[in-house]
């Protein structure tokens, strides 16, 4: 091998591993949810779960923390979940001290409700 094919392979060798140790950097850089960025049921399942999973149960098979706070999943059974859409717009205010009142943007609402749709189909 010539001093010059020596000197294209290392300069490859160096791109190859700027590639590799570039490549998770950028990826953690767009957030570990990047596809959910754009994902509403992924958005409202993480405001669930930052939210909502202290006291309800929030997923398809968990429990709720707080005696007597429903799991999401059971939801529909109560209430249309869309119409949920408004009283969450609007701001929910609970009879019992220990839920905070809860107002999102609109966005956030649909996101919240397909979260609930997902969770109780």
């Amino acid at each position: 091998m010539t001093k010059r094919q020596r000197g294209v392979l290392a300069r490859a060798a160096w791109m190859i591993c700027a590639i590799a140790l570039l490549a998770p950097a950028s990826a953690m850089a767009a957030g570990p949810d990047a596809d959910g960025a754009r994902d509403p049921v992924a958005r409202g399942r993480i405001m669930a779960e930052e939210q909502c999973s202290t006291c309800h149960a929030v997923g398809k098979d968990d429990e709720s923390a707080a005696q007597g706070a429903p799991a999401f999943r059971e939801l529909g059974e109560r209430y249309p979940v869309d119409q949920l859409e408004e009283a969450l717009a609007e701001g929910i205010v609970t009879g019992h001290a220990d839920m905070p009142e809860i107002e999102w943007e609109a966005e956030e609402v649909a996101d919240f409700i397909a979260y609930l749709k997902s969770v109780n189909d």
